[in-house]
Formats: C-alpha cells, structure tokens, sequence
C-alpha cells in the first residue's frame, strides 16, 4: 500500500511538473482600475484575444502562453511592487504598463532583472534612459506629435495657438515636444494651460482659451480627460480647432463625449478605423468576443503578444537575454507576421516605427483622411 501510495504521489508529481513545463508565464500589469482602466483594460483585452489564437494554434514553441493579470489601480509605486512580483513568479516577460508615469518607475525592476518589457506608454524618456529590456507598443510623443506640425501651418494656417495638457510624465512629454515644434514653425503658443491627471473641471481651463483668441488647440490630456474637455468645450462654443494625439479621438473618448468629439483631429499611430484588411478583421474579432469595439490600446496589446510569440520562435528558446537583443533594429514584416497588423519596427532604443494615421471625428466616427509613412 506504501508503496502504491508513494507511486501515485511521483506521477501527481510528475503530471504537474509537466503541466508547468508545458507553460509559459506572463505578467500583464496594467492600470486595471483607477483612471488609467479605460487604456489598461483595452490592452489587457487586446493582449488576451492574442493569446487565446496563439493558444489554439499550439502556442510558443509548443507550450501554452499563461497570464497573470496584476492590477496597478493607476498607481506608479503599486505598478513598481506589481512588476516584480510578476518576476518573482517567473514571468518571462511583462506586457504594460500604459500609463508613462508608472513605466517611468516599473521598468527599471524589469531592467534589473533582465525581463524584456513591452509596454504603451508614450513618455519620451522612456526609450532615453539606455534601458535595454524595454519595448514600445506605440510611438513615443517624440514621434507622434511632430507629424502633426504641418497639419497646424500649412492646414490650418495657425499662427497663435493654446496647449492643454495634463502634468505629469505622459503630458509632459508631449507637451515639450509640442513646444518645441511650434517654435520652429513660427507659431506663438500664447496659452498653456496644465491641469492634474483626473481632473473633472474643465470649465475654467477653456474659459483661459477662449479669452486667448487662438487658432487652434493641442490637447494632450488622458482618455477621461478628454471627454471632459471635449464636452466642456462644447457647452462653452469654443471655436478653434481641437487637434491631438491618439488619446483625444480614441472609440473610448467618442464613447464618453457623444457628439462633442465631432470635429476632433488627431495623429494617431493605430486605429481599428483604418482601411486596412488586417485591422478590419482585428476590429471584428475583439467586438465579437468583448462586445464593444476596441481603441488603439486593444490594439498595442494585441500586437505585443504576437511581438512575444515571434521573437521567442525566432530565437528557438526563451532566452531573456536573446530576446531583448533580438528586438533592438528588428523589423517584422506583416506579410510573414500577421498578429503585427501592420509591419513594424523597432531601433536600438526600444523606440517603435510603422505606418500611421490622421484621423477626424465625424458623426461619432474615427475617419481616417491621411496615412503618414513610418519614420
């Protein structure tokens, strides 16, 4: 009996030993609730429909993609404790955070550590700082909102302008860089108005703007944010143009601005709006399986689970080391790699590039009027 006993115990043994061998871990961290969760939910949904096909169709190099979710509730020291908990649990590599203020700090624990980190935040320090484990979803604000400058001198022929921003890592990215961008056209910013991540008032801020008689607006605020200052916008008839990145046109800020997000324009570096086949069957898929469309977040998180799945297989092996090495100056063609959605690539920095997109909101709608090349 004894030893039928200790016979059964090694081959429980055995089948779970197995069971975790047949695995893989990952750690998704992301801004699950708290105001960040319009984005981290997205990427969290974009990244778990990837893993559902790359599951079905056999996983990576045979063992199936497990992941654990930690939620960050927005906070950038709960993002940092989070980031190494994923590790101490053995993630292979981490998906998040979106929020720039919390990558600032997680991703020097993933840098440590030696853990590749692919992420959505669009903070230019991020890819400054010489970190080598750390990989973009999504251009940083140093990309994106300089393919907006001609849009502002030569469209709309602006010669004085107003920035709201919200201060903190992600606003102040791209809000410098805005700044600087003006200056070399020619064009004075002659109201610059921050506001607090969260804010709900928008009401004097566009009061400022409207007394400043400019010509257009760059708005570079979260996705709530956004929608507050959209609708504040309209209750007050601000006349100017409202001209953003990704965050001001987003489904999610339609979603809770209604018919104030009506003549918004953005540069955006995804869109499931795109005439594109490949981001047109993503767009079905996600509305299918969650019930509501996705933004540009479903998206980044979509694509950083296949960028997982390609490089592993390129290398043979789930090297960490391998892996970070191989994605600086790697190019993935979305003719070989379709979970790409479009060919993308990355620099020596982590810093991301591929095709993108301005985009106006008409009758509820992202309608895409230009496709920028990669830069």
């Amino acid at each position: 009996m004894i030893k039928k006993l200790l016979g059964a115990t090694a081959l429980s043994v055995a089948m779970a030993s197995t069971a975790i061998a047949d695995t893989v871990k990952i750690g998704f961290v992301g801004e699950l609730s708290g105001g960040g969760a319009p984005a981290g939910t997205q990427y969290r949904d974009g990244a778990l429909l990837a893993v559902d096909e790359i599951n079905a169709a056999g996983g990576i190099l045979g063992k199936q993609i497990e992941v654990s979710l930690y939620d960050t509730q927005t906070d950038p020291q709960t993002s940092r404790a989070l980031v190494q908990k994923a590790i101490d649990e053995d993630a292979y590599v981490v998906w998040g955070t979106v929020y720039s203020s919390s990558t600032i700090v997680n991703m020097l624990v993933a840098q440590q550590n030696g853990v590749p980190q692919i992420v959505g935040a669009e903070a230019p320090n991020i890819t400054q700082k010489g970190n080598p484990y750390v990989f973009r979803t999504a251009y940083g604000a140093h990309r994106g909102v300089p393919a907006l400058t001609g849009y502002f001198r030569d469209t709309l022929k602006a010669k004085n302008v107003a920035v709201a921003w919200v201060n903190n890592e992600f606003g102040k990215g791209g809000h410098d860089v805005f700044i600087k961008e003006m200056a070399k056209v020619g064009i004075n910013v002659t109201a610059d108005i921050p506001s607090e991540a969260g804010a709900a008032d928008f009401a004097a801020d566009v009061s400022r703007i409207k007394e400043a008689n400019v010509d257009a607006v760059f708005v570079y605020l979260h996705e709530e944010e956004s929608a507050r200052f959209l609708r504040e916008a309209k209750k007050q008839n601000l006349q100017p143009k409202l001209v953003g990145e990704v965050t001001l046109t987003g489904q999610k800020v339609i979603d809770l601005a209604g018919d104030a997000a009506n003549g918004a324009v953005a540069h955006v570096g995804l869109t499931a709006e795109a005439n594109i086949e490949s981001i047109k069957e993503f767009g079905a898929k996600f509305e299918k399986k969650y019930g509501h469309k996705t933004d540009h977040n479903g998206i980044k998180g979509y694509v950083a689970a296949y960028a997982t799945k390609y490089v592993t297989e390129m290398n043979g092996s789930f090297d960490q080391e391998k892996f970070a090495q191989t994605m600086h100056g790697l190019t993935l063609d979305v003719a070989k790699y379709p979970g790409m959605l479009l060919t993308t690539s990355w620099d020596q920095d982590g810093e991301l590039s591929r095709e993108s997109f301005m985009v106006e909101v008409v009758d509820g709608k992202q309608v895409v009027t230009t496709t920028v090349a990669a830069n």
